[in-house]
């Protein structure tokens, strides 16, 4: 890919919609604030047959589903992608079980016990990037690294905390 391609195809900013995001705890907020840095720090996200990039993106929930709003950097829209939630429902729920109990643990658990858990948050949170690279697919292209984010954003609009 071309220096000139590989900046088209990218995230320049990220918003989400304030009244999509359930209240939650500071960890939460900091996950949420941590992975859009490290989405706009490196990232790759093309809309499929379109090079106009960069883009900026919005994230809400509407009647239980995701909304991905895509503009270019400028704030003009482009499209709008409308994905049911019941795929990643379930890996979703297993994530926030895990990640309560990591948030538990950090405090009293001891070295061995907090890797086995982050283990399996890590694992949760793979799967549910791979899943949702499968529900874009023809629509938006991401890479491994913006997928894992993007999902840790999309619980961020759920989790309770």
């Amino acid at each position: 890919m071309s220096e000139a391609a590989s900046n088209r195809s990218r995230l320049v900013s990220i918003t989400l919609d304030e009244q999509s995001i359930a209240p939650s705890s500071s960890n939460i907020d900091h996950e949420r604030k941590v992975a859009i840095y490290d989405i706009l720090d490196a990232n790759h996200f093309e809309l499929d047959g379109c090079d106009d990039g960069p883009y900026a993106l919005n994230l809400s929930i509407a009647e239980d589903r995701l909304v991905l709003a895509v503009g270019l950097e400028q704030g003009e829209a482009i499209s709008t992608f409308v994905l049911s939630l019941s795929p990643l429902r379930r890996i979703m729920k297993d994530y926030f079980i895990v990640c309560d109990t990591y948030y538990k643990a950090i405090r009293t658990a001891p070295p061995s016990r907090i890797q086995a858990i982050d283990m399996g948050r890590r694992a949760l949170h793979d799967d549910g990037s791979k899943l949702l690279v499968e529900r874009l697919k023809g629509k938006i292209t991401v890479d491994h690294d913006t997928a894992r984010r993007l999902f840790t954003l999309i619980c961020a609009l759920h989790w309770k905390g």
